[in-house]
């Protein structure tokens, strides 16, 4: 089957479709590149790399309106480091998640295998569906998720509702950061990677911290827990109020996301990058409703992400074989989530995929579903 042929004509621009590691925009390769020779290779606490923490940071605050009091917080190790340093320095005794997907789920093992704190509450939803926080009493912590990538469905972020006096919302945008809209001021923590909408390599994580959710931080330090130097939320805050981080940072993928977030405020900052994103998801969605043999995984409209999208096909079309020709015809990346299980594709609708490229995506599914 991989000898199919997919007419020029019809490929998109730029074959890219992965959720992460995602699309990379060659522009911000070759500036890169053009700094190669002082940027890379360099001390990440000297003024050449220490620029570009600050020049990520002032990005980050400008593209999501950052609001006063909160810090933009950076740190080594991606999302899976991010959910031990919160364990370890925001929980302070007993969390509640919401777990639809692979992400939520890891976050709530991690804090339910902590010997210091108390069992968490967990509400679990299916996959393709969506759980909710609800106020409980005792609760120092809620965590849930704006875009489970696994899944493709995303949830608006919201403050519990009656939830403890000075308990903390924690979201992971890992993966709908940049592509979905969102008010910071409903959350304590809005944390995400860089190999997603922001058009980057990992290596890193980002969280965009209230004055409640440092406070937090300091306080539990100031307790004597046991808080290893790679995972101590105070010295991830301390370090990014100097432009660095404790350890030397992935110096590729800060100054990546740097060209990738001031790219998308030139476009018009948050407001731009989520109706792009919007775009591409009516093409993909809008295509599926219409086809014989797609539909959204997602049952709820209102639940479909415009972030990561996820098509279920019929049971006569195998969607790993359209899959392996798609990328023989180097249209990439659009093999589902391992653990779902399914037989279906998973496309990225991040800002960097034009919505022309999505739809022209579709047309070659159609043309390869029929040919097989």
């Amino acid at each position: 089957m991989t000898d199919i042929r997919i007419p020029d004509e019809i490929k998109p621009v730029d074959g890219r479709f992965g959720s992460g590691p995602s699309k990379v925009r060659p522009e911000g390769v070759e500036a890169l590149s053009a700094v190669s020779r002082t940027f890379m290779g360099t001390s990440h606490r000297q003024r050449t790399v220490k620029d570009q923490v600050a020049r990520l940071r002032r990005g980050l605050a400008t593209f999501f309106g950052l609001p006063d009091g909160y810090e933009v917080i950076l740190s080594n190790g991606g999302t899976s480091a991010f959910w031990d340093a919160a364990v370890f320095g925001l929980i302070r005794d007993r969390a509640q998640f919401a777990e639809f997907g692979e992400f939520g789920a890891k976050f709530a093992k991690a804090a339910k295998d902590a010997p210091f704190l108390a069992d968490p509450t967990v509400h679990r939803a299916p996959g393709g569906e969506a759980a909710f926080l609800t106020a409980e009493a005792g609760v120092d912590v809620y965590a849930s998720v704006h875009n489970e990538t696994s899944t493709g469905v995303a949830v608006g972020v919201r403050r519990v509702a009656g939830a403890d006096e000075g308990a903390l919302l924690l979201t992971d945008a890992t993966s709908g950061g940049g592509s979905l809209d969102v008010d910071l001021r409903e959350t304590d923590v809005y944390y995400l990677a860089p190999q997603k909408a922001l058009g980057s390599d990992g290596g890193i994580w980002l969280a965009l911290m209230s004055p409640a959710a440092i406070e937090r931080a300091f306080e539990i330090k100031a307790t004597g827990r046991y808080i290893p130097q790679f995972l101590d939320l105070v010295t991830a805050i301390e370090q990014s109020r100097l432009e660095q981080t404790y350890n030397t940072p992935a110096l590729a993928t800060v100054f990546l996301a740097a060209e990738q977030v001031d790219w998308m405020n030139a476009q018009g900052g948050l407001a731009w990058a989520a109706k792009r994103s919007s775009e591409s998801a009516a093409a993909i969605y809008g295509w599926a409703d219409r086809s014989s043999y797609a539909t959204p995984f997602v049952g709820d409209p209102a639940l479909r992400s415009h972030a990561v999208a996820t098509i279920d096909f019929a049971e006569g079309v195998d969607a790993a074989a359209v899959a392996k020709v798609l990328r023989a015809n180097g249209i990439v990346d659009t093999e589902p989530y391992r653990k779902l299980g399914r037989n279906q594709l998973r496309v990225a609708l991040y800002p960097t995929v034009d919505p022309a490229d999505v739809t022209a995506l579709t047309e070659c599914i159609d043309y390869v579903a029929e040919r097989i």
